[in-house]
């Protein structure tokens, strides 16, 4: 869900070819964010509620995400992706500082949440926070006949042929570095080459790379454990009660996916509309509802039901994202050497 295959609605082309001629007659965004990352109902009630246009467009992951916003074939007013990506359009002068002091429905936001955007963005000037979470395993304890508290339960070739990996190279490589006491940041040659043999050693025991097929591969009980986004794994287990979902105690990434105005956005006032509108109280129940990752909305974080309050895949206890990060933007150097491990991961 959180990076879910492109789907562009049907009609894209032709709202394409009506906001290319718009001419500020016909106030128009164009939106792109993650697969299956919102209502689409929200989006028919802000077009209705305030008479702008909203063409929206889906991609898998972030790097994808930022391919084909540079690629500039398409003039983006308003995104949402994760933590370094955001971070990567800040440095480069791709997003726009924003209002939020006009703003009203933002104040709903937590205070943790604006901290933790602030990681990559101090002073909270380019983005809001949207969903919050974790990487962890989901895992069904009936198939690996114990509770998994560790990566070392994916490393240690004990379910060998029956764990899937994230087919995300950050994420894939996090698992590793983690494992082996490692920042899931290092820019540490050696220890990059560490991570990478650990995975070239485990491949034989992967049964595929997924991204949100995971979650549906464990449900149906074709595999004992795999790797997974955090609101993934709250939806398996709400299917599935037996199943479960751990942070593990060498740590993991905490991330935070966060919406951000371009600077081509042609309509400003109209983008910080949309944004302050995705804040409003029964607008981010409704995406909570839909997506269900964890919100930073406080009102919807005290109306949670002692179930929902109760799972670690939805409200994580400290104690389990003490050893946890924050992805950071790497430096090129470093980003083209894991690009490189991780085609000589997969070709292997």
């Amino acid at each position: 869900m959180k990076k879910n295959f492109i789907k562009l609605l049907p009609v894209i082309a032709a709202l394409l070819l009506l906001c290319g001629c718009s001419g500020g007659k016909k106030d128009v965004l164009t939106v792109l964010n993650y697969g299956m990352y919102i209502d689409m109902n929200v989006l028919t009630q802000f077009e209705k509620e305030t008479g702008i246009k909203v063409i929206y467009e889906e991609v898998p992951t972030p790097e994808e995400l930022y391919t084909k916003y540079k690629s500039k074939a398409i003039k983006y007013d308003v995104l949402c992706t994760s933590e370094y990506m955001l971070q990567r359009l800040i440095e480069e002068g791709e997003l726009a500082e924003v209002d939020f002091s006009s703003m009203k429905n933002t104040k709903g936001i937590g205070d943790e949440y604006w901290e933790m955007a602030a990681d990559f963005d101090p002073g909270n000037r380019y983005v809001m926070p949207y969903f919050w979470g974790t990487v962890g395993i989901l895992y069904d304890p009936q198939k690996t006949g114990k509770i998994l508290d560790s990566w070392g339960s994916l490393f240690d070739g004990s379910y060998s042929g029956n764990i899937i990996m994230q087919n995300s190279m950050r994420d894939a490589f996090m698992a590793a570095l983690k494992y082996l006491g490692h920042s899931l940041n290092t820019t540490d040659e050696k220890e990059l080459e560490e991570a990478r043999d650990l995975l070239m050693a485990q491949k034989k025991d992967v049964q595929s790379y997924l991204v949100d097929e995971v979650r549906d591969e464990v449900l149906a009980g074709n595999a004992a454990a795999g790797v997974v986004y955090s609101g993934e794994a709250f939806l398996a287990c709400e299917e599935n009660s037996s199943l479960m979902y751990c942070i593990p105690k060498e740590g993991s990434n905490i991330w935070i996916d966060c919406w951000g105005i371009t600077t081509e956005c042609r309509n400003k006032a109209s983008a910080e509309k949309f944004l302050d509108y995705l804040c409003r109280e029964d607008i981010a129940r409704a995406n909570f509802e839909e997506v269900r990752y964890a919100s930073p909305i406080t009102a919807i974080n005290e109306s949670l039901t002692d179930e929902e309050k109760a799972s670690d895949a939805l409200m994580p206890p400290a104690e389990s994202l003490k050893n946890c990060e924050i992805y950071k933007m790497l430096p090129q150097e470093t980003t083209d050497t894991l690009s490189t491990m991780w085609k000589e991961l997969k070709a292997y």
